[in-house]
This record gives C-alpha cells, sequence and structure tokens, in this order.
C-alpha cells in the first residue's frame, strides 16, 4: 500500500483552505485519510501553515511519500531538513546536539526572514496609505483653491456689476438732472 502525505482541499470556491493528510495513494483527493498532520492556507499573506512535524516526519521516516506541494510545504517547516540531519546522526556523521544546532540556527534564519516579510508588508501598505492621504489632500487643496477662484470671480462679477449699476444710476441721474437743467433753461429765456 502506498502512503502519501498530500493536501486536501476545503473552504469554499475561490477561496480554498488545505488540511495536510497522511492517505493511501488509491483513496479519493478528499476522501479517506490515516491521519490530519497539519493546514495549509494560501488566502494569507505570508501563507499561514500549522504542521504536526513530528508526526510528519515519522510518516516520512516509515516510507510516506509526499506530494510536490506538500514536499514544499515540508521543506519550508523544516520537516525534510531534520530528516536529513537524523540520517547523518544515524551515520555517525555529525552527533545530535550538532544536528541540533544546526535545524535551531536555520529555524531561526526562517523566522528572521518570515518577520522581515511581514514588517514589509506592513511597511508597504502604511506606505502605500499615507501616500493615498497625500494624493486625497492634494486633490482636496486644488479644489478648494478652484473654489476659492470661483468665489473670487463671482465676488469681483458681482463688484463690477455694483459699479456698473452705480455708474448707470449715476448717470441716468446726470441724464435726468441735464434734463431737468434743459427744461428749466427754455423756461427762463
Amino acid at each position: 500500500m502506498a502512503v502519501k502525505i498530500r493536501l486536501q482541499r476545503h473552504g469554499k470556491k475561490n477561496f480554498a483552505f488545505f488540511h495536510i493528510v497522511v492517505a493511501d495513494s488509491r483513496s479519493p483527493r478528499d476522501g479517506r485519510f490515516i491521519e490530519q498532520i497539519g493546514t495549509y492556507n494560501p488566502n494569507t499573506d505570508p501563507a499561514t501553515i500549522v504542521l504536526k512535524a513530528d508526526r510528519a516526519l515519522a510518516w516520512l521516516n516509515v516510507g510516506a511519500q509526499p506530494t510536490l506541494v506538500a514536499r514544499r510545504i515540508l521543506s519550508y517547516e523544516g520537516v525534510l531538513l531534520r530528516k536529513h540531519l537524523q540520517g547523518g546522526v544515524a551515520k555517525g556523521a555529525i552527533t545530535q546536539e550538532q544536528a541540533d544546532q544546526k535545524f535551531d540556527a536555520w529555524k531561526a534564519q526562517r523566522d528572521a526572514k518570515i518577520n522581515a516579510k511581514i514588517e514589509g508588508i506592513s511597511k508597504a501598505a502604511s506606505e502605500a496609505t499615507k501616500a493615498a492621504e497625500a494624493a486625497e489632500a492634494k486633490v482636496n487643496q486644488a479644489r478648494a483653491e478652484a473654489i476659492a477662484k470661483k468665489k473670487a470671480e463671482a465676488e469681483e462679477a458681482a463688484r463690477a456689476a455694483a459699479e456698473a449699476a452705480a455708474a448707470e444710476k449715476a448717470a441716468q441721474e446726470a441724464a435726468a438732472a441735464e434734463a431737468e437743467g434743459a427744461q428749466a433753461e427754455p423756461a427762463e429765456a
């Protein structure tokens, strides 16, 4: 019986998450399995992986074959490195303490990379927010300037209209005064 470590699809359309299972290779993808050893959620950034590393290592040691994606997940979590280091310990090439030190150093380096990625994502998001706020402030300032310009033009037009009305009124008054003056002159003559 060929045993595989593979993914079982769950979730809904366009929003899948996966269970990492140990199953008989002849069983359906989402069907019967021997043991569930973790979950994988690619919808988060970075992807969320919860894995029982000791159980995965135990299944690898008894001959379970991971699929391509499962192999990448196991490698990302360090299960394959631990299996490799255990092989070195079994052959006598390194001691268990050296293997543990190498694994701990690798794990610290991987955790630093993950934290740097998370910080980079949050920093990029905050920078994008700041850029959007600056662009919005620029647009709002341009709108305020356009409104102020229209207001100034309207006030200037109103002032010009008032001056024209005052000039017209003065001209009418002058014309009326001249007409009165012209009517008063013939009476004196």
